[in-house]
């Protein structure tokens, strides 16, 4: 069986005196689509950026393509192919879509930048259409939409997305998952941490459920749909 791509080994993770990640233990493979799902404040945004090494991991291990990354700088770890649209979409709010794109060519240089700015048009013709508009003009769906093309603007291998669908209208969740499927046909690597646990589960392979910091259960995206538990708190009952 091949090397997952990522890999974290029993990981502690602390804000201050309080334990925010417990013995966490997850892996993805090459090509995967991976959701992480819980409540808000159960530590799905932590764990994301414990990859990054902010906050750094108290004990345990990341491993991504078999490499120990735990205490690397994050610029390493963009560097070397990990890429994250994070919580609140985080857009240069002064910049141009141009410009943010431009931006996300920073860990590997603007080689491709020029035939990959034109991929993200592609993948979001809306982008295209505001490509001198400054991102702080933009509604919430568009500059979640930059967030990710930006991200993808590294060419990452894996790619962290947190919380995509958060404060927006369902119509704009709809298409930001719909660019995500596509993504994963794809071939790329995605772990998803989202609230909205019927979209998540659905466009995933596999998912992992958190609670209160720890990793409660674990299955394919179809299994836990129909997990009575998991339909229960985070389903609706529906």
């Amino acid at each position: 069986m091949s090397q997952p791509i990522l890999e974290l080994k029993e990981l502690d993770v602390f804000y201050g005196p309080i334990q925010a990640l417990k013995k966490v233990s997850l892996y993805i493979n090459e090509g995967e689509t991976v959701s992480l799902i819980g409540s808000n404040g159960a530590g799905k945004s932590t764990l994301l950026m414990s990859i990054f090494g902010q906050p750094r991991a108290a004990d345990g291990q990341i491993i991504y393509q078999g490499v120990d990354i735990t205490h690397k700088s994050s610029h390493y770890i963009a560097s070397h192919g990990i890429a994250q649209s994070p919580e609140g979409r985080r857009v240069f709010p002064d910049m141009t879509v141009e410009e943010n794109l431009l931006m996300g060519t920073i860990p590997i240089g603007d080689k491709y930048a020029k035939e990959d700015m034109q991929r993200m048009f592609e993948l979001f013709p809306r982008l295209e259409e505001r490509r001198t508009q400054r991102a702080m003009t933009m509604s919430g769906g568009e500059q979640q939409m930059l967030a990710i093309a930006r991200a993808l603007m590294s060419r990452p291998k894996l790619l962290l997305l947190d919380e995509p669908s958060l404060g927006l209208a369902p119509i704009v969740v709809k298409q930001i998952f719909s660019t995500l499927r596509e993504l994963a046909k794809t071939g790329m690597t995605i772990f998803l941490v989202e609230q909205n646990a019927n979209h998540a589960l659905k466009l995933s392979d596999r998912a992992y459920v958190m609670v209160n910091g720890e990793i409660r259960l674990t299955g394919t995206g179809k299994e836990l749909l129909v997990n009575e538990e998991v339909r229960n708190a985070y389903l609706g009952g529906h």
